[in-house]
């Protein structure tokens, strides 16, 4: 039986334009539920917008539009660019979809029925940028925006009384928070008391949100209601097999909501004595270098833009290849450029346009025969041989730039591997020792685009078409001699860049 994989991104804030943040979460989610459904394992991944709360009420105000209308305008805006992206989502929830309210309504009333929700009084410092109470340190730190006091009677979840099982989970599960060092963030956080949650706004300062279902003049906090989606979507409270089917899953987030996730959500499923996610895995920032190419790439440079340059996979590519899960990254159009060029117009597509000439000029387009390996075969069937179970292996660990690594250190190798035998010179007195060496070259050719399926779809699959291998797997040795090649144009055309005058 095939194992599950259920990810999610975060639902992302409907007033915010998509950026290079959204779109690598996203592609990373993707990415991850293309390697596992080619695996054969069951999966479902989700992703969506989060449409309640102040800000969004205040932006529809300024527009003239209820608050319904602004976010049905401002939606498709995640849809058509996930569409444009190649996204294979499975679902896109909105928290203001009624499966999805009747849900948050439904958990209110339990936790509230449990004794885990109660009404106090309550006066604090409230960030109206956050949409949330904060205490003097946090408001001495600078990093909170509009604060002011507020005195107002709310609802308060019992989020402290979970603290100690928090921690102890959290220490017990080493998988749990991911990775390591935003593991040892939260259970630095918990060393402190953690406070209870307020979990409601009174409709006289805010009406747009999901009603509380025990008190009509109150409606949910936006967090308590947001982070619920991950279960609202796979049929909590509606569907008992398809929710037991994909859960616990893998949440895939940015650095800056991890204290949501890792403490608001996990004791609000403890309050459900539901299971906690597999994992959360929390991504580093994408950070905008300064560009001394605006010459030729336009005085303004937004990583999305470069989806009309030079194509959505090369795209996918580079923001898969050049963040290391967890940390931090550079965006640059040196960057970008630089790592096309070198991984995929100069390694990737030139071994394949020199692979399909000589093809084309010495065995008349026509694959040849594997033949009998020799030493210098060996060699690469045998990096070849155990190229999936190791990038499978890196994928399970989230390594996916470590995954794509290994790929192109295989791309390399044949590179090396084709200067190192000359086909073209040993068509002139051994054509089958040739057609030896540019069958393994172009089998190396094939693994590494079924590999990198996941990760570049439309480019790796008309390579895998190219060498009449739609459907092939992982087994070294699936290219079929006898196929003949068909003409193409370059995958990945060189970027030339501008020359200063």
């Amino acid at each position: 039986m095939n194992a599950k994989f259920y990810v999610t991104t975060p639902i992302y804030y409907v007033n915010d334009a998509p950026h290079i943040g959204h779109a690598y979460t996203t592609i990373l989610a993707d990415v991850l539920a293309r390697f596992h459904r080619a695996l054969g394992d069951d999966t479902f991944f989700l992703t969506g917008v989060d449409e309640h709360g102040q800000k969004v009420e205040q932006a529809a105000q300024k527009r003239g539009l209820t608050p319904q209308a602004h976010c049905d305008d401002l939606a498709p805006r995640f849809t058509s660019l996930w569409k444009k992206l190649g996204i294979s989502n499975d679902d896109f929830i909105r928290t203001t979809q009624d499966r999805h309210k009747r849900i948050v309504q439904m958990i209110l009333q339990k936790v509230y029925e449990s004794g885990d929700i109660y009404q106090k009084e309550y006066e604090g410092l409230y960030s109206v940028a956050e949409e949330r109470f904060i205490t003097e340190k946090e408001a001495e730190s600078g990093q909170f925006r509009e604060v002011k006091t507020i005195k107002e009677k709310n609802y308060f979840f019992k989020m402290s009384k979970y603290q100690d099982r928090l921690i102890k989970y959290i220490e017990d599960h080493p998988n749990f928070l991911r990775p390591d060092h935003r593991r040892n963030e939260m259970l630095g956080f918990l060393r402190q008391p953690l406070t209870d949650l307020c979990i409601s706004r009174p409709k006289a300062r805010l009406s747009w949100g999901i009603e509380i279902p025990f008190d009509r003049e109150y409606v949910t906090y936006v967090w308590f209601d947001a982070l619920i989606n991950y279960i609202s979507a796979i049929g909590y409270g509606t569907d008992d097999a398809k929710f037991k089917r994909f859960w616990p899953g893998v949440h895939l987030i940015g650095k800056d909501i991890l204290t949501t996730h890792s403490i608001y959500w996990t004791t609000m499923l403890f309050s459900l004595d539901l299971p906690l996610p597999e994992t959360i895995f929390a991504h580093g920032w994408w950070l905008m270098g300064e560009s001394k190419m605006s010459k030729s790439l336009g005085n303004v440079v937004r990583p999305l833009d470069l989806i009309e340059q030079h194509g959505v996979d090369a795209v996918r590519y580079y923001l898969m290849s050049e963040m290391i899960l967890g940390q931090d990254a550079n965006f640059t159009p040196e960057n970008f450029i630089k790592r096309y060029n070198s991984d995929l117009a100069n390694d990737f597509g030139n071994l394949l346009n020199r692979v399909s000439g000589l093809i084309g000029k010495n065995h008349g387009n026509v694959i040849p025969e594997a033949g009998t390996p020799t030493e210098a075969e060996a060699a690469i069937m045998a990096q070849g041989q155990i190229l999936g179970k190791n990038v499978q292996a890196l994928i399970a660990d989230y390594k996916v730039d470590a995954a794509i690594n290994e790929v192109m250190n295989l791309i390399r190798a044949v590179n090396k591997y084709m200067e190192m035998q000359a086909p073209w010179k040993l068509a002139k007195t051994d054509l089958p020792a040739a057609g030896r060496v540019l069958y393994t070259a172009t089998e190396a050719l094939r693994l590494a685009a079924v590999l990198l399926k996941a990760v570049m779809p439309d480019k790796a699959m008309i390579v895998l078409e190219i060498l009449g291998a739609h459907d092939s797997g992982l087994t070294w040795g699936e290219l079929k001699s006898g196929v003949t090649l068909p003409s193409f144009p370059p995958l990945f055309p060189r970027i030339e860049l501008e020359k200063k005058t």
